[in-house]
């Protein structure tokens, strides 16, 4: 028998997803708004890192919506 996550699991779950999504998001987009720079660089580089965390928090907030439609089922 599995037990019913509390409320504070789903509440992590949620935070985790968002955070992941923004660091995702910040490590895709932002080499576009940077000055041309050996920084720049680094980070462009680093676009599996940003595909990962996007894709992982992405998997968290659709956890956290799935646990959500099962607990209001009646």
């Amino acid at each position: 028998m599995t037990k019913k996550p509390t409320r504070k699991e789903n509440t992590d779950l949620l935070q985790r997803g968002i955070l992941c999504s923004l660091i995702g998001l910040a490590v895709l987009i932002s080499p576009s708004f940077m000055a041309p720079s050996g920084m720049r660089e680094a980070v462009a580089g680093s676009a599996l890192v940003g595909w990962f965390a996007l894709v992982l928090g992405v998997a968290f907030l659709g956890l956290y919506l799935r646990r959500r439609a099962i607990g209001k089922a009646p």
